[in-house]
């Protein structure tokens, strides 16, 4: 029986996983930039440009958008350090997506490398 820290490391190991100095280039390069955190992870603040899809619906929503379903999209992943992404990079690779990139780190990289973050604006009641 395998634990999760024992299925990222593998799945690590078969994903395209970029270091965060590299991955505004990245995403800049990408058709589609996925955010596979839970919701409320997403609504506190996320890259910019990022589409939300989180780990457990990832597949259906792509499956379900004629928009995503070419196998040659180039996507990016990323979760907050990296392991729910390569999880989800490794069963899009399985469903035959070709172009399938994880950000080393995570959004928490992402935020120590001082990069931007989209926050939603707080309600305003005046």
């Amino acid at each position: 029986m395998k634990t999760p820290h024992e299925l990222v490391s593998a799945a690590k190991q078969m994903t395209q996983e970029v270091a965060i100095e590299h991955a505004p280039a990245l995403i800049a390069q990408s058709d589609v930039l996925i955010d596979v955190r839970e919701a409320d992870e997403f609504q506190a603040g996320h890259l910019p440009g990022a589409i939300h899809m989180s780990r457990g619906m990832l597949e259906f929503k792509l499956a379900a958008n004629p928009q995503y379903q070419s196998r040659d999209l180039k996507l990016t992943l990323y979760c907050k350090t990296s392991g729910r992404a390569a999880l989800c990079a490794q069963s899009l690779k399985e469903m035959g997506y070709v172009n399938v990139h994880s950000i080393a780190g995570g959004f928490d990289a992402w935020q120590a490398a001082g990069f931007h973050v989209d926050k939603p604006a707080a309600p305003s009641f005046e």
